[in-house]
């Protein structure tokens, strides 16, 4: 009896309330979740999604176009910069509220209810983005599937859409290498592809009147939307395990692109037109914006997907070692695509005779014009052009995913008890009203409302949006209870760095850039098509509406409460009560005992005393503890 006791006093016994996942190892992991809310299922999950969701079509679309008019190789000094100022600290900050709370963009305002309004503009231009997004991955089914063919329907002339204007450049040249006819009084068969036949945009007099649906469009979309949902099925689970594939199968793809492009005659010309720096342009007060805006849009920071994917993390990952993995694999995967891109338009001007400048475009341009008309100019020309759209199609479902597991995630835990329990028919609705609400996109004139949807959608109320964020974690729920948090999830606090850009740096240059867009307005325009009053009045209406969610959040806020206005104010900026950790394990100082139907009548420092066995964890949640109890007696 008495060598059974010895060994009972030699053994401290440890609570489940104490056991931190390292304690309980691999089989029991799940404990460290919220059962009913779902998490991730691998130790990779979390960072393959965040990868994808930011590595995605503006990488290789927007960043080498941005780059080459902005500096060339200069522009890596502002873009790594802006980087660190900007990019870096709003995707941890992000992050840690997500991790620390483990709720959506709309219940992790408990930390302050009076900004509950910036959760709703979160979602609000979520779900417009996500209708265009989806049409862009439509648009590349299309492609993908007319690639499927021994020659390109876009290599030459003579087709039913074709107009007399229509010029195969490929192999026009004469024997000094130089083109018999001005290339501008001309078109391309990939443009008239594109605008005539994939578009028909010639069915269409404008926005106004957008002319009949585009039935291969409309099934293009359908099955967009088919895929997005079955991958998405079961929340994280199922996303989690896809990104495994279209995560990392774009870099494979993008490397063949790159080693084929480099090894093309006239390569190094389209490179060293992309690369080569011209620093007078650092100069100009446009390439450091254009450089903040490249870093706030490709990082994906207020949308709402960095907080989700955060919020199925266990509350001790270390999102601190992923936010660099992410956002510089973020930056360098750019700058590979672009190499990957300009190295072939270098080529393509070679054959065609002209500047790269004057082959060289962003956006849909891009993607859908100038590269599939190199592509025509290569040996098997159908595998390289089947090659280079799937890897738009990868890199655009896994931000797709995240868009749609953002908008449900923040729905069900408003109404978790209605809504978790059938979240699978509540995203298969979504995506249903998604696809609907889309339609208009798949007509003659659909093109028109994607510009309109992508110019104002996400533009300067996103911006209103990051800084209210900011501005809400750091001054009004403090910057010190803020990096507490941290320290209790982390182990350590941020440093200097963070707490500067946090407070001063990032939110001033947010502001530049809302102030910069809004000095600098231009109409939007797709082609020689200038838009009318009217639909400029909407886009801006559209971009309004994501900031008036805000005041009206507060609003709403202030009149739930009780006593003065100023008293309302306090109560309504205060934490809720259940504010903090979702699991009680994870509930040390002022967290302890604070959620509903909680077992635990002591702190966390009684409980150790009593049983023992303190971990990194635990020791870290003592530390926390005390700094409380010293900030309580100071203000005695």
């Amino acid at each position: 009896m008495k060598t059974l006791q010895g060994a009972q006093l030699r053994k401290p016994i440890t609570p489940d309330l104490l056991m931190t996942p390292s304690d309980q190892g691999d089989v029991d992991l799940d404990v460290d979740f919220a059962a009913d809310r779902g998490n991730w299922t691998g130790k990779l999950d979390f960072l393959l999604s965040c990868i994808g969701y930011c590595v995605g079509l503006g990488n290789v679309w927007r960043f080498p176009y941005r780059a080459y008019t902005n500096g060339g190789g200069a522009f890596l000094v502002p873009y790594f910069l802006m980087l660190a100022i900007c990019g870096i600290p709003l995707f941890f900050l992000e992050l840690s509220l997500g991790q620390f709370s483990s709720l959506g963009p709309l219940a992790v305002w408990k930390i302050s209810p009076l900004f509950k309004g910036a959760g709703a503009a979160m979602l609000l231009i979520m779900g417009l983005v996500a209708i265009y997004y989806n049409m862009i991955i439509a648009y590349v089914l299309f492609y993908l599937f007319a690639s499927l063919t021994s020659d390109l329907p876009w290599e030459h002339c003579g087709n039913w859409w074709n107009t007399d204007l229509c010029l195969e450049h490929r192999g026009s040249k004469d024997r000094n290498g130089a083109l018999p006819l001005n290339l501008t009084s001309t078109v391309s068969p990939s443009e008239e592809y594109w605008s005539r036949y994939v578009l028909h945009i010639q069915g269409s007099q404008g926005i106004g009147s957008p002319g009949e649906i585009r039935w291969n469009l409309c099934l293009c979309l359908l099955l967009a939307w088919v895929i997005v949902f079955l991958c998405i099925l079961k929340g994280v689970k199922s996303s989690g395990k896809v990104v495994y594939f279209t995560a990392t199968f774009p870099y494979l793809i993008l490397l063949m692109l790159l080693v084929r492009g480099v090894t093309l005659p006239g390569a190094w010309k389209g490179i060293q037109f992309y690369l080569t720096p011209q620093f007078h342009h650092l100069l100009s007060s446009k390439v450091w914006i254009e450089a903040a805006l490249q870093i706030f849009y490709s990082l994906g920071v207020g949308f709402g997907g960095l907080l989700t994917f955060a919020s199925y993390n266990t509350f001790h990952q270390n999102i601190y070692r992923d936010t660099f993995i992410v956002t510089l694999g973020n930056a360098i995967t750019s700058i590979l695509a672009g190499f990957a891109i300009f190295s072939v338009l270098g080529y393509m001007s070679q054959e065609l005779g002209v500047p790269v400048d004057q082959v060289a475009k962003a956006g849909p341009g891009l993607a859908f014009v100038v590269y599939p008309q190199a592509m025509t100019m290569l040996p098997l020309s159908p595998f390289w052009s089947f090659l280079f759209f799937f890897m738009l199609l990868t890199l655009g479902l896994d931000s797709q995913f995240a868009f749609l597991e953002t908008i449900v995630t923040a729905v069900t835990d408003e109404f978790p008890y209605y809504l978790r329990p059938k979240k699978a028919v509540f995203s298969g609705l979504i995506c249903l009203a998604m696809y609907l609400m889309g339609l208009v996109l798949t007509t003659d004139g659909g093109m028109y409302w994607l510009v309109l949807l992508d110019d104002y959608s996400a533009s300067f109320g996103l911006m209103v949006v990051v800084i209210t964020t900011c501005l809400a974690v750091t001054r009004v729920y403090g910057i010190q209870r803020f990096c507490r948090d941290i320290h209790m999830m982390l182990g350590f606090k941020p440093g200097l760095y963070f707490r500067a850009c946090w407070l001063f740096l990032s939110p001033a240059t947010l502001l530049a850039l809302l102030v910069y867009s809004i000095v600098k307005y231009q109409p939007s325009e797709y082609g020689s098509y200038r838009f009318p009053a009217w639909a400029e009045l909407l886009g801006i209406l559209m971009g309004l509406l994501s900031c008036l969610l805000i005041p009206a959040g507060m609003l709403v806020a202030v009149l739930r409460e009780e006593g003065s206005l100023w008293e309302r104010l306090q109560q309504a900026s205060r934490p809720a009560m259940d504010w903090g950790p979702s699991l009680e394990e994870n509930r040390t100082g002022m967290y302890v005992a604070t959620l509903a139907g909680s077992q635990s009548p002591k702190p966390l420092m009684v409980h150790m005393r009593k049983y023992g066995g303190i971990t990194s964890f635990e020791n870290t949640a003592i530390e926390v503890d005390r700094e409380i109890e010293e900030e309580e007696e100071s203000m005695m």
